[in-house]
């Protein structure tokens, strides 16, 4: 296999297998198996993974249906992947929250080029939920967790091989979502530390008066070590 990261990362998407039957009234998010949708993966990756360096990881909860839902990317929305990104696609001028928020961090941090060369946005569980028309993570219904958590530990073994830095990790979400992975991870040892943070759509929904406040609290765990950026 290529041992650039870009081709890596698409083949790790090509390849997620997620369990064949879930919950009643639960449908899966896989955008990727869109061909259009793989494309504009396959796009940005090569914009900004095209290389063999590492990085360290920040893990969201699950993608939503208007976010990565679309564009396939993590806390991308259409507007963004066009605004942000430069990347240009038929899927409209959708925004999203939890999108804008990452985004105006990323923009303070010193741009895509300069965020993406450091860090890679995952997710706990890569792929995502939707129940009666709304996004559902992961942890909200038991028995879906119980169904797909072989998925997630499976997922997160594999992205782990693809050389990023396991020194430390950024999880988005400070209760649930940090909870879980916390008690992965303490089984599984595969960071030294996770260091938790409010969920960009928390902060956009219930303090925005306060965000960049929330902004800089972003940006200080996103520097915490940054001696060790290159």
């Amino acid at each position: 296999m290529d041992t650039k990261l870009a081709s890596r990362l698409l083949y790790f998407y090509q390849q997620l297998r997620p369990p064949p039957k879930l919950p009643t009234g639960i449908q899966i998010l896989y955008p990727q198996q869109n061909p259009e949708v793989m494309k504009l993966v396959q796009q940005f990756l090569l914009k900004f993974y095209n290389d063999t360096h590492s990085r360290r990881l920040i893990f969201g909860i699950n993608p939503g249906r208007l976010g990565a839902g679309i564009t396939g990317v993590n806390f991308t929305a259409p507007r963004q992947l066009t605004t942000h990104c430069n990347i240009e696609h038929s899927f409209g001028n959708q925004n999203e929250l939890s999108a804008e928020f990452i985004y105006e961090i990323i923009e303070q941090y010193g741009g895509c080029s300069a965020f993406y060369r450091h860090w890679f946005i995952g997710s706990v569980c890569p792929l995502g939920f939707v129940k009666n028309g709304k996004n559902l993570n992961y942890y909200d219904d038991n028995e879906l967790l119980a169904l797909i958590e072989p998925f997630i530990i499976e997922s997160m073994q594999q992205l782990l091989r693809l050389n990023f830095k396991t020194d430390y990790c950024l999880c988005l979400g400070g209760a649930k979502n940090y909870y879980f992975l916390r008690h992965l991870n303490e089984k599984y040892q595969w960071f030294q530390n996770i260091i938790a943070l409010p969920h960009p759509r928390f902060v956009m929904q219930y303090k925005r008066k306060e965000k960049q406040d929330y902004i800089q609290l972003y940006l200080s765990a996103l520097n915490y070590n940054k001696a060790d950026n290159f």
